[in-house]
């Protein structure tokens, strides 16, 4: 299996980024690694059981790619909100902050 090198986001770097927000909203997603693995490619994490191969279709946390394949997917999603420096996502978690309550809803992040 080759490594994927995509850089995960430094804790530093996500600190300065809110450092000077006030209001913040932190969302941690339940389901995180629920993403389809392509059919051609489920020989890949294919793993015996006592009756059988066991294919799983979604990506799960063990395999070693999972956390930067959903981190890049994340970024893709994002990526105007984390530009404008209105959102920080690491891999699974998502921080909003603003400077205030008045830009802190839902309209904000459009």
């Amino acid at each position: 299996m080759v490594k994927n090198n995509y850089p995960l986001p430094l804790i530093s770097d996500i600190v300065e980024n809110i450092g000077t927000k006030k209001v913040f909203t932190k969302m941690n997603l339940q389901w995180e690694y629920n993403v389809w693995i392509k059919e051609r490619d489920e020989w890949k994490v294919v793993f015996t059981i006592p009756e059988e191969l066991f294919k799983p279709t979604v990506m799960f946390f063990g395999l070693m790619n999972s956390p930067v394949t959903f981190q890049t997917m994340m970024n893709k999603i994002l990526w105007n909100l984390i530009n404008t420096r209105k959102m920080v996502s690491f891999i699974d978690d998502v921080i909003i902050g603003t400077e205030g309550e008045e830009g802190h809803d839902c309209q904000s992040c459009k």
